[in-house]
Formats: C-alpha cells, structure tokens, sequence
C-alpha cells in the first residue's frame, strides 16, 4: 500500500519537519499488521515529496481475530489488502505521523498553521462508490480531486472497471488536516475496517474530524462508514458533535439551518415555542454567555477572533447593536464554510454591509484588527501550543488592544462527566492544553497585569459542585476591578 504526500513550499524540505521525519534517511514504523515505511523520493528546496509504503505481513493479519473466514480459507492469503489502500493504511499513516496529525512541529512551530500546497496520491485506494464517492468526500474540504477508476484488466475492457480508484489531490492545507482527511477517508471509501469496531472509534473519529467533520455535506454517511454502520455508535457519534465539538458545536447544513433573526429558538408547527422542553446544548449556553458579556460592555465593533467555520457569527449577526462584526481565522477553507453557514450571496445588503470574514494568523499583529471595541477568543487558545500563547496574547491584548476581550475555554476538570472521554485526554485532538479552573484563573490575572486589564471569570454550563461548568469565561476590561463569579 503506498502514499505520497508533495509540497512546492518554500523551502519544500520544510515538509520534513513538520513530518517528523528526516528526508536524508529512510525509516520504519512497526504496525499491528506489518511495518511502514517513509521515504522520499525527491527532496529539495522546490520540491519534496514523503512516501508512506505499508509492507503488509499476510501471516500475522490470519492470525488476528479480523481475519475472517474459515481456517483454510484461501481467500485469507489471496486477497488485495497488501496492495490497496484501507484501513491498514489509515493505521499505518496514523502511527507513522502521529505528531503531525496533531499539528505539532518543534522545529517549524509557525507552520503548523499555515496552509501549504500539497499534493496526494494514492495509485490503488478501495473505494465504494467509485470515483464519485472520492470526489464527495474530498472536493467539500477544499481539494481538487482527479479521481479514475482502475479497469479490471487493461487488456480486456469489456470487462468493466473495478472498485479501485487512483487518486490525486492537490490543494492548500494545513498538514494536520491534510493527514487527518486521509486517516478517516481511507476507510470510510473503502467501507470496511480490519478490525473490531467499539466505541473508542467514536473518539478517534472525533479527534481526526475536529474542525471539518461537523460541517461536511457526508457527515452521516462517513460517520456510519467509518463505525462500521453500527446505528448506536453513529448517533452517539453524532450527539459528541453537536455537544462537545468546540470548533463547530451546533452545526446544521443548509437545509435545516434556521434563519439568522431567528434568535428566539425552535418553534413547534403550531407556532409556539417549544424550546423550553429542549436541552440547551452547551455551545448555545456558550453563545448567550458571549453575547451578554459583549451587551454588557456596549461594544458596537467586534472581532471574532479564530471563528472557524463561522459557529458564532450567526448569533452575533441577529444582534443589531453590533454595527461592525468582523470574522478572523488563519484557515481560508473555515472561513469559506463560515460564509455558506452565513448564506454571504443571500444575505441583504445592509446585512452584509455588517460583517467582513478575514485571513489572518492569531500569533501575529495584524494592523487590521486594531480599533474594535471588542474581541471574542471562543475555545482558541487551548489550540495553541503553551510556548505560542505569549504570541497570541501581545497580538491580542498590546496590538489590537480593543476595550474588552472575551475568551472562553475547557474546564479541565469537568472532563470527568463526559462519559466517552477517555480519562487523560482531552476533548478534542487539536487541543493542546486544557486549564483547571485556578490555572485559568492565574493566566487571566498574568494577562491583565501585563497588557493592563482586569478580568471577571465565569462559568458556563451546568455547575457541578464538585468540578465546576463545562466551560470556563474570562471577560477582560481595560482598568477594571478582577473579581471572580461565585
């Protein structure tokens, strides 16, 4: 099974760091089902390309309880799986570049951010649905797809063509994403797992689909794929969505969508409301906390500072006092979503008139973000790597300097309530950190002291006596008393 990764980044070696893996030398990862290799076939200054080549041992996959099929089974020995990309691959790919899936880079910190020119391919990937499948998992991520089915037998045409497909992509991504595109799609194209599905897969899942997942037009369909179409993982897969997903939590596609003034919640058919027999989900608790924070500080102009495919800029749209709202996030393929959840060609004019969406890095001072009167940090800065936040915090609170910053994250210790989350990890894979409350609490007060704010913390959420809210909120003002919510 093979896969190449190329980027014409200058300098293209940079490839190299981010991937962990040195392109001077050859090296060998050992899976549960063979070893990968990485390799690079070129590498230069203009060009470099990593190979990932999975030497698959037929022996030790009979031996496993996936297997399938009886003892003397030829099918257990004749089979495609050490030449076409699937599962086996995604593992391999899983392991071999574990530190760039989750976007961590020693070397190249600055980069790990920033969206690259890549280039993939796969010359045999097993995919269900043919070249049409590929397309619909890729092209709403941002890749051009040049997708072709593999004929059973060149020589013989009328044979037809196979479920195998030769698939190159190209497109500009940050790394992390590009790898964790490729560890659920492969097998989500092929349909099947070599392996017994559970429900830690629903993390792996959520980990891997942090930041895309929730707003791909498939995600039932990859979420059922990718679970082995096991109904109950699927709709708890789901449930962790629209709950605990903090870069898009309450994500609804075009069609069901409600309307941006629509602010009073759901309505029954009858026309009355029936939110109060709901759950509010933690994310629109989040929200309102945000919003009346900003309400409270009269702020006309607000950034929205890492706003990622856009989860808050429909609330602070429906708000009228908000005059100027401006959307900031490193990753043009965020803010491409942010504009469809806004609906941007139909909204009208004076609507539009109201919000601009803006590429821009959050470590670096930007003379465009200064002159607001406020800044909304939402679940940002536990995605930063600790080292990276005195960079975010001088671009934040001494450049951009607006009246008030609101900033929200995990609590830590609330992570013990959330019964599919393994205990000592955090909540999602692009997490860095996440604070306890009096670790938040010190950083908040460092913050102020240097840049000159004081903070009010908060909670979000359920108050649970003994762990806190799930969320945590500081709203920073400018020469203000600190005081601390009860």
């Amino acid at each position: 099974m093979l896969v190449t990764l190329s980027t014409t980044h200058a300098p293209a070696t940079d490839l190299g760091f981010l991937l962990h893996k040195n392109p001077a030398r050859a090296q060998q990862v050992d899976v549960s089902t063979g070893r990968a290799h990485v390799f690079y076939p070129e590498a230069d200054e203009h060009r470099c390309t990593a190979a990932l080549l999975l030497e698959v041992d037929p022996i030790g996959l009979v031996r496993t309880a996936r297997a399938g099929g009886d003892d003397g089974a030829l099918a257990q020995y004749v089979n495609d799986r050490p030449y076409a990309a699937s599962s086996l691959l995604a593992v391999a790919l899983g392991k071999a570049f574990s530190s760039a899936r989750r976007g961590v880079s020693k070397e190249r910190p600055e980069l790990v951010d920033v969206a690259l020119p890549l280039e993939v391919h796969i010359p045999a990937l097993s995919c269900r649905g043919g070249p049409a499948m590929a397309h619909r998992f890729f092209a709403p991520l941002g890749w051009q797809v040049a997708a072709t089915a593999v004929p059973l037998d060149e020589t013989l045409p009328e044979w037809g063509e196979s479920r195998y497909v030769d698939l190159r992509l190209a497109g500009e991504l940050r790394l992390a994403d590009a790898l964790n595109h490729l560890y659920v799609a492969l097998p989500v194209l092929d349909d099947a797992k070599h392996y017994w599905i559970g429900s830690d897969e629903i993390e792996k899942l959520l980990r891997a689909g942090s930041g895309w997942l929730a707003t791909h037009p498939e995600r039932d369909l990859i979420t059922r794929r990718y679970l082995g179409h096991r109904t109950a993982l699927s709709r708890r897969a789901i449930e962790r969505l629209a709950e605990v997903d903090d870069a898009d939590p309450e994500v609804l596609d075009d069609a069901t969508a409600p309307p941006l003034a629509a602010a009073g919640g759901p309505q029954a058919a009858d026309g009355e409301d029936d939110s109060a027999d709901r759950p509010v989900s933690l994310a629109l608790q989040r929200h309102g906390a945000v919003l009346a924070a900003l309400r409270s500080a009269g702020a006309q102009r607000v950034i929205d500072l890492g706003c990622g495919s856009g989860a808050l800029l429909p609330a602070l749209l429906s708000e009228q006092s908000f005059t100027e709202i401006l959307g900031v996030d490193v990753s043009a393929r965020a803010l491409e979503v942010a504009a469809r959840r806004l609906r941007f060609d139909r909204l009208p004019e004076r609507q539009r008139a109201r919000i601009t969406l803006l590429q821009s890095g959050l470590t670096y001072t930007d003379a465009r973000l200064r002159g607001y009167d406020a800044a909304v940090l939402m679940e940002v800065v536990e995605h930063l790597d600790l080292d990276r936040l005195p960079a975010l915090e001088h671009a934040v609170f001494g450049a951009a300097a607006p009246a008030t910053v609101v900033v929200t994250t995990p609590n830590s210790e609330y992570n013990v309530r959330f019964a599919d989350l393994p205990a000592g990890t955090f909540r999602h894979r692009d997490h860095r950190f996440e604070w306890t409350r009096a670790e938040f609490a010190d950083w908040a007060t460092a913050v102020g002291d240097r840049y000159g704010y004081t903070g009010r913390l908060l909670g979000v959420g359920d108050d649970d006596p003994d762990v806190g809210t799930p969320t945590q909120m500081a709203v920073f003002t400018r020469g203000a008393a600190t005081e601390v919510a009860a």
